[in-house]
């Protein structure tokens, strides 16, 4: 019998209805079960084929854990190797070149450093930075974002160039992003499991974070032809990055789909926020999934996913 291995954070309603739904769907072929890890030695064989990784990226431990388990060849979802790697910035690069249409996007340099970074340390960083050429740029109104964050947490709407400069210097030593409002005429975020299957689900995010409001139940939300081009373009970014759970935001504007935000790889899932015709399609697509990637042969990770969708030198 092939094993796959939960490792979770607080959540509840999705990993319990996930072990259930894989024994299930499997006839007995898998077994689905939360992880328990002690001290782990560095010649340990695997104990499990799969695992799903929920909370890796907040605890150091499990994500060394993970990398552990790779090298003996246990398939992790997500990739803790990449997972460890990416950052949004890189993500609006990227998609730029696949030909996905994102906001205009600028690296800050942090406000502030650890101790030991002195004047010295930064002697290649511009200073004072140039305000008035990254507004004219990027427009205002704009966000200010962490680079590589999550949640909406450190997120800022600034209207105007004093009111970037004082939430610039409320950032400590965050490296943030400053992006392009795009004053979306609608708004959706896709669940997208196994690189392949999508689904797009209406989302308001002017609604207060997992309130239960910010899902809308709408199957014909989107024109055929803008739900065709939403698809495709959930669907290059996330075969690009290797991941095979993530969420696509898109803020839609003028017919025009800006993925915004698709650094995702452990989305909310709770049957509370998402609601119940969302939670029951991402609980079966991701039993499919672990109980057909389980089965597969162990194999250490390949090289990163997203280097074979571009070819050196290529301009967009």
């Amino acid at each position: 019998m092939k094993k796959v291995g939960i490792l979770v954070g607080r959540e509840k309603t999705f990993p319990e209805a996930l072990i259930r739904n894989v024994s299930e769907r499997s006839n007995g072929a898998v077994a689905a079960e939360y992880l328990v890890l002690g001290g782990i030695r560095h010649d340990a064989p695997p104990q499990y084929d799969l695992v799903i990784d929920r909370i890796s990226h907040e605890v150091p431990f499990y994500r060394a854990t993970l990398k552990r388990l790779a090298l003996e060849g246990t398939i992790i979802i997500n990739n803790p190797f990449w997972w460890s790697a990416d950052d949004k910035f890189f993500n609006y690069s990227l998609a730029r070149k696949l030909g996905v249409a994102v906001p205009k996007t600028v690296l800050l340099p942090q406000k502030d450093y650890i101790p030991g970074i002195v004047s010295e340390s930064l002697r290649n960083l511009e200073f004072p930075l140039d305000w008035q050429a990254i507004i004219d740029y990027v427009g205002l109104p704009a966000f200010m974002k962490p680079f590589d964050g999550g949640g909406w947490k450190n997120v800022s709407k600034v209207n105007t160039l004093q009111e970037l400069i004082h939430e610039y210097d409320q950032t400590g030593t965050l490296c943030m992003t400053l992006q392009e409002s795009i004053e979306f005429d609608q708004f959706v975020r896709c669940y997208c499991i196994g690189q392949e299957d999508v689904m797009i689900m209406p989302y308001d995010p002017r609604k207060p974070y997992l309130s239960g409001e910010q899902y809308i139940y709408d199957p014909n939300y989107l024109a055929p032809e803008l739900n065709e081009r939403v698809v495709k373009d959930v669907r290059t970014l996330c075969a690009a990055l290797g991941y095979d759970i993530n969420t696509v935001e898109f803020a839609i504007k003028d017919g025009i789909p800006y993925a915004i935000d698709y650094c995702n790889p452990a989305p909310d899932a709770d049957v509370n926020s998402v609601g119940a015709t969302n939670f029951e399609w991402l609980v079966e697509a991701m039993a499919n999934l672990a109980i057909e990637r389980a089965q597969l042969p162990q194999q250490p990770p390949k090289e990163y996913a997203w280097s074979s969708f571009i070819s050196s030198g290529q301009n967009a």
